[in-house]
């Protein structure tokens, strides 16, 4: 089964002589949201594919980013019992473009860059599934790398590099994350994705922790 969208916004603001104020702006947004997921017989294949870009730009302020985002899974299950999978998959979160400090304002420090940071987990675990609007993975053995691909940003501290000129810092762990789709109205489902690792090799106790909706 394949469930998405697409989605194109564009948005335009004009103030003349406006006593309440205002600025003059224009943006837009473009956006993929995709969940295609095979289901038969002792297989389970599911991909998740969300792709999002968006700039506005204000009188007075310039072009700012609004959105950003590259998030892409996989995950591969064998059934093992009822509503249960051993599985394996592997999944990047990152962003297209440049992030700023101070609401993204282009003339401040840069923070962040296309695969800086690059979030890369591959792992091997068991997936629980069962109904199509819910699914936990739970991996007790999964490597994350932080890349860092980004020059500028290749500092002892930042996203974790132990050293300056590091470009990946690596972890192992337990990464467990969740898909539940909730039906607020005909046609109108609100999907929340949570996720939570666990770092064996250093600090176990300090959880990442990450939710969208």
């Amino acid at each position: 089964s394949i469930t998405g969208q697409n989605t194109i916004m564009l948005n335009q603001s004009a103030f003349s002589n406006w006593v309440g104020g205002g600025a003059n702006n224009i943006g837009w947004l473009a956006g993929t949201n995709y969940n295609m997921t095979y289901q038969k017989d002792k297989n389970l294949w599911e991909n998740v594919v969300i792709l999002g870009y968006g700039q506005n730009n204000t009188q007075g302020l310039g072009n700012r980013k609004t959105q950003d985002l590259i998030n892409l899974s996989t995950n591969y299950g064998r059934a093992i019992s009822k509503n249960w999978f051993a599985s394996a998959g592997a999944g990047l979160i990152t962003q297209f473009d440049k992030g700023f400090a101070n609401g993204n304002d282009p003339s401040a420090q840069k923070i962040s860059n296309f695969m800086a940071p690059g979030y890369v987990n591959v792992g091997a675990g068991f997936t629980y599934r069962p109904n199509e609007n819910f699914t936990a993975t739970l991996r007790p053995a999964n490597a994350r790398m932080t890349f860092v691909l980004d020059k500028d940003l290749q500092k002892a501290g930042t996203y974790g590099l132990k050293n300056d000129g590091d470009s990946m810092l690596f972890q192992f762990g337990f990464l467990g994350t969740a898909m539940y789709k909730v039906k607020l109205m005909e046609n109108i489902d609100l999907i929340n994705r949570a996720s939570v690792f666990s770092n064996y090799l250093d600090h176990p106790e300090r959880l990442v922790l990450g939710y969208g909706g």
